[in-house]
Formats: C-alpha cells, sequence, structure tokens
C-alpha cells in the first residue's frame, strides 16, 4: 500500500507551523517567511542555492507523490470561497503535477491548472479523503501537504507513514500549533533529529512496523 508523507513542515521552538493573521498579502500571518528561509537557500527551491543537508531534506519533497491533501486555509486566504477567481497561491502552473484534494466545508468544482495538477475540493473526514487520493495517486504515495490543522487532524487519526517537522530557532508566540492534542504520538513512530549548519533542525518520524 502507498505511503501517507508530510515533507518540509516547518515550526517555531514553540511548535508554531504558522503566524496569526492569514491574509493574502501575509499568507504565514506575522510570521513571514521566516520558517522557510532555511528552504529558500537550497538547491531544492533555487538552482543557484546550497546542496548540504537542508537540501538533501527538502529534495524529498516530491519523490514518488501522486496525490496531494491539503487544507482550506493552505489553498488561500480566509474568504478565497467568495472569490470566483482565485485559483491558489501558485500562479497558472502550480508546483504539484498531480491532483490536488482541497479539504474544505464549502466543496466546488475541480480547478485545472498546467503541468497536470487539478485542484479537487471535498468535505470529508481525513480517512475518506485518503481512501480517494490514494485511488488518483495510482499506486504512489500521498503527501499531506499541511497547513498545521490538517497535518494534526492525520497524525490524530493515525495515518501517517512518514513525518518530516523541520524545527526552526525562532519563537512566534501566537498561531497555528502543530502538536496540541498529540500527546505521546511518538510512541507509534521511530524518532531521528538531524542539525544542520543552517541553525535548524530535521526531525523525522517513521512509523513503527
Amino acid at each position: 500500500m502507498s505511503l501517507t508523507r508530510v515533507h518540509n513542515l516547518s515550526i517555531s521552538l514553540d511548535g508554531f507551523a504558522t503566524g496569526e493573521p492569514q491574509s493574502a498579502e501575509a499568507p504565514f500571518g506575522h510570521a513571514g517567511q521566516r520558517l522557510h528561509e532555511w528552504m529558500f537557500a537550497t538547491r531544492f527551491w533555487d538552482p543557484a542555492g546550497s546542496a548540504g543537508v537542508d537540501d538533501a531534506f527538502a529534495q524529498q519533497h516530491g519523490i514518488g507523490i501522486g496525490a496531494e491533501i491539503m487544507g482550506a486555509n493552505k489553498f488561500g486566504p480566509p474568504g478565497w470561497q467568495d472569490d470566483p477567481g482565485w485559483t491558489g497561491w501558485w500562479g497558472e502552473n502550480p508546483p504539484f503535477h498531480t491532483p490536488v484534494f482541497v479539504l474544505t466545508h464549502r466543496p466546488g468544482p475541480p480547478i485545472e491548472r498546467e503541468g497536470g495538477t487539478v485542484f479537487h475540493f471535498l468535505e470529508a473526514t481525513p480517512s475518506e479523503a485518503l481512501e480517494i487520493a490514494r485511488d488518483a495517486a495510482a499506486g504512489q504515495d500521498v503527501r499531506i501537504g499541511g497547513g498545521p490543522s490538517v497535518v494534526r487532524d492525520f497524525l490524530a487519526a493515525g495515518l501517517v507513514d512518514h513525518l518530516h517537522v523541520v524545527q526552526v530557532p525562532i519563537l512566534l508566540g501566537r498561531g497555528v500549533r502543530l502538536w496540541d492534542g498529540l500527546e505521546g504520538v511518538e510512541d507509534g513512530y521511530e524518532v531521528e533529529a538531524v542539525s544542520s549548519p543552517s541553525g535548524v533542525t530535521h526531525l523525522t518520524f517513521t512509523r513503527k512496523a
């Protein structure tokens, strides 16, 4: 069976994966881009970027992925459902190149973009969404793309096989936390930590056999 994977999910030292308030001008709220500066410096993001530990982890993001599941707040800012012209943050050719399933209480018709990305809008539980995404992935893995609330829901449901979290040495103080309500979740995983010269720590959680 295909695996369910999370990659490159950056969190602050106090556990926040995004700041507040989110808007079209500030997708990550008051956090800005501070949670992702480590990634912007890699070859994964920029061909002129650096190789090394951060790049090696970042590059795993797309390998073997056949579909993605994301939350409504990753697809757009609050209120995007009322904007018929909103097609996501990523322009004409989004970076997914697979079917993408957006979890929302207000589903609508699919949106097709260049490069093979098709956004489908579902009102579904994590297990229902995963079953649909696995069918679409045609034997490849399914990526849970975020935001943190969606990743937390899939972890709570026991549906994540591989989790890659990047702990960034900043404090945000407010926003949306990843770990709330997940006490003891690490017991079901082999956990490894790798420190990077950039100052971030890569934490990988691999489901125990």
